[in-house]
């Protein structure tokens, strides 16, 4: 029988989604906090959803264009000049099947087979798979934790060289919630762009930055041609189950893209589409008191963090991640699977999120107040008695 190639079992690898099956398996009444999925705990405001449902019976159950509706793509446009500096006209903008969708179609667009993607880490785990399906080669680039891992544009920059197609760039990141400097934003661009390379800016956690107002990569450089921007509904507006997300930049990329896209998937989602110029454009008091409840909680976990010994964290600047760093004599994955035996409290390790990850564990704050609060005293006790 026919084996999975290298590429496809390089997903298996992931430890994030080991916790997760982990704790699926455990009896249905154990009362478990589960603060390892990175996904909000609100439901989509029911406008948004009446939105979708009267598109559906008006018939808007059709295909779309590949590159998605003109009102989805004029919508997207407006938002990203609006609220983060970026300038892109509606046809340098193609809605996806998700921010994941874009990410993919941004690496293969770019990412030539044993060329170079590169990422500063920790890192989101996809990176890696992304560039392995693509037939590139993933180079990780660990940021220092004696820095709370924030942006080292040197380090970077001496990995390049002329194999390297691509540079990803989270901010806010996930796993640290770290919003990386522009200068050293800056830095990494202007180098990228002298190895004719492309800066994927993954911004899906952007609507979610707490301490300073939110910039798109695209708008900080001096070399915008050289950034394409992926943006997402799924954080901000929380809706993830709608799989809708987007790539802007360079027209001749994104044309590229449209024809990747065409032999993927096709379109986004017609009715998530409605949904989502609904969520763009309509009443956005419903999501501003969601980033006011992440920015509650970021605040909460912050103030236990620095109030139990044995623990720290960088501070969470955006996205709802705290990366912890437990005084334990104990791998990540050892440790969390720990937590989950004995204390009833499920993390996402740290390695999963590459080798600058050891040692860590990143909590997802999208939960209640009152489950943050249990979790962060179920995490107390087991540093106490680990």
């Amino acid at each position: 029988m026919h084996q999975p190639t290298e590429r496809v079992r390089a997903t298996e690898r992931s430890r994030i989604r080991v916790m997760f099956d982990l704790a699926e398996q455990e009896p249905a009444d154990r009362d478990l906090v589960r603060l390892e999925v990175g996904e909000p705990d609100f439901d989509t405001p029911e406008h948004v959803v009446d939105a979708a449902a009267e598109a559906a019976r008006g018939g808007a159950t059709h295909y779309t264009s590949n590159a998605g509706l003109p009102e989805t793509r004029q919508a997207i446009s407006d938002s990203m000049a609006e609220n983060y500096g970026i300038e892109h006209d509606p046809d340098e903008i193609v809605v996806t099947v998700g921010g994941m969708e874009a990410l993919h179609l941004a690496t293969l667009a770019t990412v030539n087979p044993g060329e170079e993607l590169l990422y500063p880490s920790p890192a989101w785990p996809n990176y890696e798979t992304q560039a392995l399906l693509a037939d590139g080669e993933p180079v990780e680039v660990p940021m220092p934790a004696e820095n709370d891992y924030d942006l080292d544009a040197d380090l970077l920059i001496e990995e390049m060289s002329d194999d390297t197609a691509a540079v990803v760039l989270t901010t806010p990141s996930n796993p640290t919630g770290r919003v990386f400097d522009p200068d050293e934003i800056r830095a990494v661009v202007e180098a990228a762009a002298d190895y004719d390379a492309y800066v994927i800016a993954d911004e899906v956690y952007a609507g979610l930055t707490y301490d300073t107002e939110p910039e798109g990569i695209a708008s900080l450089t001096g070399h915008p041609d050289h950034v394409l921007t992926v943006g997402s509904c799924s954080k901000k507006y929380a809706m993830t189950g709608w799989r809708l997300g987007w790539l802007a930049g360079d027209p001749t990329v994104i044309d590229q893209v449209v024809s990747i896209h065409e032999s993927t998937t096709a379109c986004a989602s017609s009715v998530a589409q409605a949904a989502a110029i609904e969520a763009i454009t309509g009443p956005q008091e419903p999501f501003e008191e969601m980033y006011d409840a992440f920015e509650r909680r970021r605040d909460y976990v912050v103030g236990r963090i620095e109030g139990i010994d044995g623990l720290s964290a960088p501070r969470p600047e955006g996205a709802f991640y705290a990366f912890l760093d437990p005084d334990v004599d104990a791998d990540s994955l050892e440790f969390a699977k720990y937590l989950l035996r004995e204390h009833g409290v499920v993390l996402a390790p740290g390695e999963g999120f590459g080798d600058a990850g050891e040692g860590r564990l990143r909590l997802s704050f999208a939960n209640s107040m009152d489950r943050l609060e249990e979790g962060l005293d179920r995490i107390e006790a087991g540093i106490q008695s680990y």
